[in-house]
């Protein structure tokens, strides 16, 4: 990331694991939406617990290369403790300590339907891969 030619950036935020295998899928999921969004916004990975970057290091990051604007995507499932708990305490962390930054965050992908409709034709599919 370079400073100054950046305005916007995504963050994944997920879990985190021992086995850094684990984050294997959402450096992949970087990878595409990097290739997607474009020169002009900053995709970078964060976790919760385990792993490194941890959010308010991420978020950090995208702010030095100039980023003033920041989506958190929690790759989650649903909003259990995490989402509706630890979320928001690393948000209000964030916006304290870059208080010239839009920082927002988006439901968990897990709630979106057109991500419960690619999980459910990925279902469908494993069907036809049994026989």
């Amino acid at each position: 990331m370079n400073a100054g030619t950046l305005s916007r950036g995504i963050v994944l935020f997920a879990h985190g694991a021992r086995d850094g295998r684990w984050a294997e899928p959402f450096e992949r999921l970087a990878d595409k939406l990097r290739a997607l969004a474009g020169p002009d916004t900053a995709v970078s990975l964060a976790f919760l617990e385990l792993m490194t970057p941890d959010l308010p290091a991420a978020v950090a990051a995208q702010v030095a290369a100039g980023c003033t604007s920041i989506t958190v995507v929690p790759v989650f499932f649903g909003q259990g403790g995490h989402v509706r708990r630890d979320l928001p305490l690393a948000l209000d962390a964030c916006r304290a300590a870059h208080p010239g930054v839009q920082i927002r965050h988006a439901v968990p992908v897990g709630e979106d339907d057109a991500v419960l409709d690619a999980l459910a034709s990925y279902c469908l599919r494993q069907l036809g891969s049994l026989g």
